[in-house]
């Protein structure tokens, strides 16, 4: 067993270093280079295998705001500014970095390239996840190191041609337990390289970003949010149970739920969008979800929060619908907005709160698809 220095780097969204720095401080981490929604880091005297393919620990930076964490292997520039179009530089670094790692004399199962978030969520419409350069990037990627591949074994040299990525394709959704290659285009010309162990969703998805392809877009961004809500709780919504969500104008959410064949109610003094009101499981009640009586919460066994009132309503009405003699909810997903990254000291505060309603779990997580805004997801009892 020997000791040496661990580099990590991570993703979150743009804005949100601060709150990464101090989350990850508590775990020994310390910065090392930063940019809006990309921070790199160091731990000293971090335990190492001593053994190829496992010269870093195990573990990594973890907290509410980090999106995606990934163990460093390196990083690679171009000497060039004018964009990706100068690719054969960077692609061919790259491949002189991963033959010559460690950590590469495994192969790696997947390969996600993504680029950091250019904006914080919602301004100019920005919304995080692959886009078409790094999809392009990726694939030229993943045919250099073919190529790589091809040519040492064909140069007479068998033991140099070392699979590399196993997978044909990038930006597959990772299997649990795979090693996946990380690619995160922080800039045009400066890449940074990693790898993590898939395991939870996020960590499956390329940039922790569900990938989900629809033939229309959804009714609202509430959709995703929604969506990314539900597998990342690992909650079992089933269909048939019955849902309510408070703030659920116009649908997006909404939506979400009546694809996974629950009834659903909403409740929202606004309208709804005409596609879910007139859908044969969905019932509107127009009113605010504090005005409602709690025993109309009673067949429910999940409740879906995203209102745009402070947290502390939120919760003070959630307490009441799930303290309710009449409640039998089993999870919550609840999104409480934060106003701006120096107050989510009081997410802790927001924490005990809930705890003090004798609940069985809390998880909470800046979803890749929130915005200044965190979701909790509440486990009330096991479900049957």
């Amino acid at each position: 067993m020997t000791s040496s220095p661990s580099f990590s780097f991570v993703c979150c969204a743009h804005g949100a270093e601060p709150a990464v720095k101090d989350e990850v401080a508590e775990q020994g981490w310390r910065l090392a280079f930063s940019r809006p929604g990309f921070v790199t880091l160091k731990r000293e005297n971090a335990d190492s295998q001593g053994v190829p393919g496992h010269s870093v620990t195990s573990d990594l930076p973890s907290g509410i705001f980090v999106r995606t964490a990934s163990h460093s292997i390196g990083q690679v520039r171009a000497n060039t500014v004018d964009g990706y179009g100068k690719g054969e530089e960077m692609i061919t670094a790259l491949v002189a970095l991963l033959t010559n790692s460690l950590e590469a004399q495994r192969p790696f199962d997947q390969i996600h390239v993504w680029p950091k978030d250019r904006a914080a969520i919602g301004r100019f419409d920005f919304e995080p996840g692959v886009d078409e350069v790094s999809r392009a990037v990726g694939e030229e990627i993943l045919r250099a190191l073919n190529v790589q591949q091809q040519s040492s074994t064909q140069s007479g040299h068998p033991e140099s041609g070392v699979t590399l990525v196993r997978s044909s394709k990038i930006n597959v959704v990772a299997q649990p337990g795979e090693r996946v290659l990380d690619i995160v285009l922080v800039e045009p010309t400066h890449w940074f390289v990693g790898f993590h162990v898939a395991s939870t969703w996020p960590t499956r998805w390329p940039g922790a970003v569900q990938p989900i392809e629809l033939a229309e877009p959804p009714i609202s961004r509430a959709y995703y949010k929604a969506a990314e809500a539900i597998a990342w709780s690992g909650f079992n919504l089933r269909a048939g149970d019955q849902a309510f969500e408070i703030g659920s104008a116009p649908g997006g959410a909404c939506q979400r739920l009546l694809e996974l064949g629950l009834h659903v109610t909403g409740v929202d003094p606004a309208e709804m969008d005409e596609a879910i009101a007139s859908h044969p499981r969905y019932t509107h009640i127009q009113a605010r979800g504090g005005d409602l009586p709690r025993k109309r919460y009673s067949g429910a066994k999940w409740l879906l929060v995203d209102s745009n009132v402070k947290p502390e309503q939120t919760l003070q009405t959630v307490e009441n619908i799930v303290t309710n003699q009449h409640c039998h909810l089993v999870g919550l997903l609840l999104t409480l907005k934060i106003g701006d990254y120096a107050s989510s000291e009081r997410i802790e505060s927001w924490r005990k709160t809930i705890q003090g309603w004798g609940v069985a779990d809390i998880r909470i997580r800046q979803l890749a698809r929130n915005r200044c805004e965190v979701c909790l997801a509440v486990r009330l009892k096991e479900q049957t």
